[in-house]
């Protein structure tokens, strides 16, 4: 049996084997077996394991399965099959009822009344109510947990009141014009009782449970994470029963992967292989817009660094040629970006906002002009599994105008934790995908004092954020986001290259919706046909 090194490899299971053991060969890293004549050749059409199983393959591992503390990035890949919210997504963007049957609004905006759906259970049998919706509201809100959600929520939530087990009052400080998307996208309800037995955030991230159509069966750190069907689930039973994420960050391997059979839909596809993909006849490739900017977060608010420079920041956007990276490392599959708020947010891009040009020369004036003749020396974190060619790239245009870079690339659970509290200083390549469908979620999270994954102060933001706070209705939130959108760009916040598209290979046998305009994967209705 071939081990997963890109090499093709043997998926098709004998008759009878069944999937609990072609699972366990996940964790020796074969996925396959040998009859007495030889090897099988593999199924390029059908499932890997068999119809009860999906098996996706993720290009990180998932670095913790708490989805009230972990970053977006992470939870994205598991959290709508494990857990599930009061209000959510459907596959297209649009907020609907889950765990809750229906809110009200009073007319000030400061009180939120959720009905909820009666009789659900948790993986654990435990019974669904108000007391398990205001603990994890809290447990986001206290410090100890350090939540990358906490920003949110802390600043607007006076108080929670629980006046029946199927009730919800949450009282709000002040007005949050997208608190409902907020809830959808980040209030994975978790069970009380469970969660406050356990010694800390860690030990449940070891053992979570949630409510989701899915809940753990096993959980193979660096290798895959089986999840089993949750049969008590009060919605809509999946087709699957079995969902395997198996972690294969190297991009060749991949694809060879998906193109042998091995796997049924692959993640994160590398932009040079998309052509030759759309060329098999047994598979489907998924161009997904995330509405994310791929870009460079910069430390600006390190008052000794280069970087507290609004001219060494223009500087270093100028010096960049984002459409020859969109070429030449994206593949073509990109558009250069005048603004963070990405363009297919349902509101507040601005279009007019023209992309820095290209001009080395502009770029070494700047320098000059901010202290810097000789240019300088700088660090860049770079994780794996951001194309590696991008950080060179960018390495190579800066030192064209005497900025000498050192690329860190470590993997992405380790980059993960360092980004999450503040330690990827002076500067890192990222993105921010969409989880709420209001810019809020990136513009806050990278750019507010307070964000998660801010190193940036602009008063003038932070007052546009303000009234945001107490503004409801799409044509309204736009403006200010434009606003906010072009003070950005002024200020040369961060290194803006292009918009992002995640992309997905998956055979054709399989009907799959992909959530649209979202880094969420979800798996709620996916089916072999």
């Amino acid at each position: 049996m071939n081990r997963l090194t890109g090499r093709r490899v043997v998926t098709r299971m004998a008759s009878g084997l069944r999937a609990g053991a072609a699972v366990a060969a996940l964790a020796t890293g074969v996925l396959g077996v040998m009859g007495a004549s030889g090897a099988m050749a593999a199924d390029k059409t059908g499932p890997a394991v068999d119809r009860n199983t999906l098996v996706v393959a993720l290009d990180k591992e998932i670095q913790s399965l708490d989805a009230l503390v972990t970053a977006s990035g992470d939870s994205q890949r598991y959290a709508m099959s494990l857990f599930d919210t009061l209000y959510g997504f459907d596959a297209k963007g649009n907020i609907v009822p889950r765990m809750a049957t229906n809110y009200t609004m009073s007319s000030d905006g400061l009180t939120y009344t959720f009905k909820l759906r009666p009789n659900i259970k948790f993986h654990n049998g435990d019974p669904f109510t108000s007391g398990d919706v205001k603990y994890s509201i809290e447990r986001v809100i206290d410090p100890a947990s350090k939540s990358t959600r906490r920003p949110y929520f802390a600043p607007v939530i006076d108080a929670i009141d629980t006046p029946d087990p199927l009730t919800v009052r949450i009282r709000l400080k002040q007005p949050d014009g997208v608190f409902l998307n907020k809830i959808a996208g980040f209030l994975f309800i978790v069970p009380q009782k469970y969660t406050s037995s356990l010694p800390n955030a860690e030990a449940f991230a070891a053992a979570p449970i949630g409510s989701g159509p899915y809940r753990v069966k096993t959980n193979k750190v660096g290798q895959y994470l089986e999840l089993e069907r949750f049969d008590d689930f009060y919605g809509d039973k999946p087709a699957i029963k079995t969902l395997v994420f198996k972690y294969i960050p190297e991009p060749s391997s991949r694809v060879n992967a998906i193109i042998s059979g091995e796997v049924d839909i692959a993640a994160m596809i590398p932009l040079a292989e998309v052509a030759r993909l759309r060329q098999d006849t047994a598979l489907d490739v998924i161009t997904n817009p995330v509405s994310s900017p791929m870009h460079v977060r910069l430390y600006s608010n390190v008052p000794d660094s280069p970087l507290a420079k609004r001219d060494v920041r223009l500087a270093l956007n100028y010096a960049v040629d984002a459409n020859a990276i969109i070429k030449g490392v994206f593949h073509g599959v990109g558009a250069p970006m005048g603004t963070f708020i990405s363009k297919y947010f349902p509101y507040g891009g601005d279009p007019s906002i023209a992309p820095y040009p290209y001009d080395p020369a502009k770029a070494r004036a700047l320098l000059k002009q901010a202290g810097y003749p000789n240019g300088f020396s700088i660090k860049l974190y770079d994780a794996v599994g951001t194309p590696k060619e991008f950080a060179e790239a960018l390495a190579a245009y800066w030192g064209q105008v005497g900025v000498k870079v050192d690329i860190n690339r470590i993997d992405y659970a380790a980059w993960s934790r360092l980004n999450n509290t503040h330690k990827t200083g002076p500067m890192t390549t990222t993105q921010f995908t969409n989880a709420i469908y209001d810019p809020i979620h990136p513009v806050a999270g990278s750019f507010s004092k307070d964000g998660a994954w801010s190193d940036y102060y602009n008063p003038e933001v932070e007052a546009l954020l303000k009234q945001l706070d107490t503004t409801t209705g799409a044509e309204a939130r736009g403006v200010l986001f434009r606003k906010i959108g072009k003070i950005l760009h002024d200020d040369a916040s961060a290194v803006l290259v292009t918009e992002l598209f995640n992309v997905f290979a998956k055979k054709k046998t399989l009907t799959w919706e992909v959530q649209q305009g979202s880094g969420f994967l979800n798996f709620r209705k996916v089916a072999w046909h």
